[in-house]
């Protein structure tokens, strides 16, 4: 039986390629509530409120390559600390005028919205894990509802002061071209499935977790895929808890052939859609 990685497990980092690193700033900053902590010519690093650890890397393109029909990011989805904080992002984001999405997913309540490239987000909150349905294999229902946007807003306090602390990246959520190879991959790196919603998407998580990683081919089934000069998710980080968790998924690289680089005590990966995974400890 192939190992599992860490309950401990976290997504730590997500980078895009981007056309316009200004304006892309500017939104992350001013709208998702992100902190520039440091910028180079043509890369910005950004993180939670009172935070020095980088959650967002955006790197600007020369001459990128504009594709619409390929592998790539659905969405990166930020986890709140609380129902409080979702409140004041939703009543945020309405005040300025977004256009967005939301929805009651049983085991969280979220928030949908695009940046001005495209690229998919996802702000949302856990609810507490006993209001979650587990199933006695593990597996974690989800559901698409209708969002209590006013019960939401109630618990507001009005003063939206950016991505709270404590704010992190919940999930990343990519559009894949097969569903089955996606499966075996994650399956093979430690994560478990946790849901096959309709046979078009599934959800993978490490531990006990609803999802850190989502999939689908709604958009992408069969599609050519992301290229290394394309416009989106450039890669995505997870964080394991010691350096034995690494180690113990060297080892299963090797085991089951998997090809990936080590340097610097940082792994890297390449999914069978073409995208970028790094680990570290």
């Amino acid at each position: 039986m192939v190992g599992r990685l860490p309950e401990e497990t976290i997504v730590k980092q997500v980078k895009l390629k981007v056309k316009n690193l200004e304006a892309m700033t500017d939104f992350y900053t001013k709208m998702i509530g992100l902190v520039l902590l440091n910028k180079t010519e043509n890369t910005t690093f950004l993180g939670a409120q009172a935070s020095s650890e980088t959650m967002m890397i955006l790197e600007e393109l020369i001459d990128p390559i504009v594709k619409n029909n390929t592998t790539g990011l659905y969405h990166t989805a930020f986890l709140l600390p609380s129902r409080k904080d979702l409140g004041n992002s939703l009543v945020w984001l309405l005040q300025n005028n977004n256009e967005i999405g939301a929805a009651d997913h049983g085991y969280s309540e979220a928030i949908y919205l695009t940046d001005p490239e495209g690229n998919g987000i996802e702000i949302y909150r856990d609810k507490p894990k006993t209001e979650w349905d587990i199933r006695a294999n593990g597996e974690i229902i989800g559901v698409t509802e209708e969002l209590d946007g006013d019960a939401v807003v109630a618990v507001s306090d009005g003063q939206w002061l950016g991505l709270v602390p404590g704010s992190r990246i919940g999930h990343v959520h990519l559009q894949v071209a097969d569903l089955a190879v996606t499966e075996k991959f994650y399956e093979q790196l430690g994560f478990s499935l946790k849901s096959n919603f309709g046979g078009r998407a599934k959800f993978f998580a490490a531990g006990d977790y609803h999802h850190h990683i989502g999939t689908n081919t709604w958009n992408s089934r069969n599609d050519a895929l992301i290229s290394e000069n394309q416009l989106g998710l450039a890669w995505y980080t997870f964080q394991l808890p010691s350096k034995e968790a690494l180690d113990a998924l060297l080892d299963r690289l090797n085991e089951q052939a998997i090809a990936y680089v080590y340097e610097n005590e940082q792994l890297t990966i390449q999914d069978p859609n073409g995208m970028q995974i790094k680990f570290e400890y």
